[in-house]
């Protein structure tokens, strides 16, 4: 059973969400919050596997309430919900250390599943958020960078594949792995990059203008 917190200031999403979530037998909807601060203290109270936060909030916004709860609370991961497709707020996420990034008007059963993915472990971005932001980072004219050098071809293809915005399953079905090595890999990646989480790998392969 995963257990989920709901974080939004206008009530009818909040309920709405909740009731989504909560009618699905495998998620446990333990508490709501109208606020960042709110949420802050329901985390601390009831240890969730996920946080669904709105960014727009009173008190304290969902990016710096995602800040507290990542670095208070690591084994709580945070979607991001916003009704804003603004490419700061798909930064300011990443950088708070949120695991997934999808507009409101997603619909129930994309919620639920984007859920169940970020609460197994993947990062989420939609469809239009990843190519945006690739697009953000060729614009840019990143350098290449040797930061992914201390990794196996294999690795490199996993490091990839996560920068795309592949679940673990989805990884295993292109690359012809279980998805326990998939597992293996993305750890792997991690240790050697020095990332905190998969977001943190996603942003290292972007800048290091290694996904066109």
């Amino acid at each position: 059973m995963t257990r989920v917190v709901v974080a939004d200031d206008q009530p009818v999403v909040l309920q709405g969400f909740a009731a989504i979530l909560g009618s699905v037998p495998d998620l446990d909807v333990v508490g709501t919050a109208p606020d960042g601060r709110a949420l802050v203290d329901l985390v601390a109270r009831t240890a969730p596997d996920v946080a669904v936060v709105d960014v727009r909030m009173p008190v304290l916004d969902g990016i710096a309430a995602t800040v507290r709860v990542v670095a208070e609370h690591p084994g709580t991961r945070v979607l991001i919900l916003t009704t804003f497709d603004l490419d700061e707020y798909v930064y300011d996420a990443l950088r708070a250390g949120a695991s997934g990034f999808l507009l409101k008007d997603v619909t129930a059963e994309r919620l639920v599943d984007a859920v169940r993915l970020v609460a197994d472990g993947s990062m989420l971005l939609g469809a239009n958020v990843t190519r945006r932001l690739v697009e953000d980072f060729a614009r840019r004219g990143r350098v290449p960078s040797t930061t992914l050098d201390a990794l196996t071809p294999r690795e490199h293809d996993v490091a990839l594949a996560v920068a795309r915005g592949l679940s673990n399953g989805e990884i295993a079905a292109e690359l012809f792995i279980g998805e326990a090595t998939v597992k293996t890999h993305v750890s792997e990646c991690l240790r050697k990059l020095g990332c905190r989480d998969r977001v943190q790998l996603v942003v290292t392969v972007h800048e290091a203008g290694l996904l066109h």
